[in-house]
């Protein structure tokens, strides 16, 4: 008669070893059901890219402008109260 730890043992190595088949299996699946992009598919993806980064760009210069135009204000008033 087999002990249960050894049962509950086998079964846990069992739901181990079905995972990674399981990952394999549907990215596989992913892979096949995957297209490369056609060039008008390609160019409409580089644009919208392309409008973030300029975008993400113009958000991080304004800030940068912000923050060192407050750092110079607060170094003249902490100069003027001396």
């Amino acid at each position: 008669m087999l002990s249960t730890s050894y049962i509950a043992t086998t079964r846990a190595n069992t739901s181990l070893r079905s995972v990674p088949q399981e990952f394999v299996k549907d990215g596989v699946q992913f892979v096949n059901r995957c297209t490369k992009p056609d060039k008008r598919e390609f160019i409409k993806i580089s644009q919208a890219v392309g409008v973030g980064f300029l975008i993400m760009g113009v958000i991080g210069y304004v800030v940068k402008l912000v923050h060192s135009t407050q750092h110079l204000s607060n170094l003249d008033n902490a100069h003027v109260a001396f």
